[in-house]
């Protein structure tokens, strides 16, 4: 799957996942936070289990470590390119 259509699946699945019905793709930036004041979403640690789970469901990978998790569910870029090195399957 070629980059830019991973994020853009990715963006469609925060959204279902999350069930963030207000959202639309277009408004998620693939650089910008997903998590804090800063970003386009403000999600908080309950959102980050949804993401782990969304990873493990949807892609194979499982995130065990919270420092880890930190370090994948930062941005939609960041989150694309972990997936495209460690999906199973």
């Amino acid at each position: 799957m070629a980059n830019e259509e991973l994020k853009g699946k990715l963006k469609v699945q925060i959204i279902e996942y999350l069930n963030l019905m207000e959202v639309t793709p277009e408004d998620i930036s693939d650089s910008s936070p997903l998590f804090g004041p800063d970003g386009d979403l403000d999600l908080d640690s309950i959102d980050s289990i949804e993401l782990t789970v969304l990873l493990e469901r949807e892609y194979g990978i499982k995130i065990t470590d919270p420092k880890a998790g930190r370090k994948v569910l930062v941005d939609i870029e960041t989150m694309a390119a972990y997936i495209a090195e460690n999906k199973k399957g």
